[in-house]
């Protein structure tokens, strides 16, 4: 059998099958319905923001920890310097405190830092809601009572009591 006969009689298989296997791909793709909304947006859960595994723990222990005595905050609310100092004080708002020992310290300020916001240079660290230009940015259309505190929360956010600050009351659901 000559030379230029032989690639011939095996390319030609090979050849066909690709361009079966290319076929039945693109059909496959083009068959297959589109995604819709919900498959497209990531899962909710109750928490504020999707946590990664290795920061779960950490939040976990925010939670139990900081949500045992008031209603835990998700973090973007305040500047991570604010979260550094009220993890490294025994004073926490005229309350002794006993402060959290490492390890749990340490997952509970990676949680933290990796959630809050970074604190413009010359701006003043704020230790009260209220006074933090996070919060009012995260809530832009709100009138905000004199003095914010924890309670006027759930005002808004019925499930900020288990961390959801999501779901919203329908008054705000579909606020301009």
């Amino acid at each position: 059998m000559p030379k230029s006969q032989c690639p011939r009689s095996w390319r030609s298989p090979i050849v066909l099958i690709l361009l079966v296997g290319l076929w039945s791909i693109s059909l496959g793709w083009s068959l297959a319905p589109a995604p819709t909304k919900a498959q497209l947006s990531p899962v909710r859960q109750k928490s504020v923001d999707l946590v990664p595994d290795r920061y779960q723990l950490g939040q976990q222990l925010y939670l139990e920890n900081c949500g045992r005595c008031h209603m835990a905050l998700p973090p973007a609310i305040m500047p991570t310097e604010t979260w550094r100092q009220l993890l490294q004080e025994s004073q926490h708002y005229g309350v002794q405190l006993e402060p959290l020992v490492d390890p749990a310290r340490l997952l509970v300020w990676q949680y933290l830092q990796v959630y809050s916001r970074l604190k413009v240079k010359d701006e003043p660290t704020p230790y009260r809601i209220g006074s933090s230009r996070y919060f009012k940015a995260l809530h832009p259309r709100v009138n905000l009572p004199q003095r914010v505190t924890l309670n006027s929360c759930a005002s808004c956010h019925p499930g900020a009591s288990q961390y959801n600050f999501r779901t919203l009351t329908p008054e705000w659901e579909n606020a301009p």
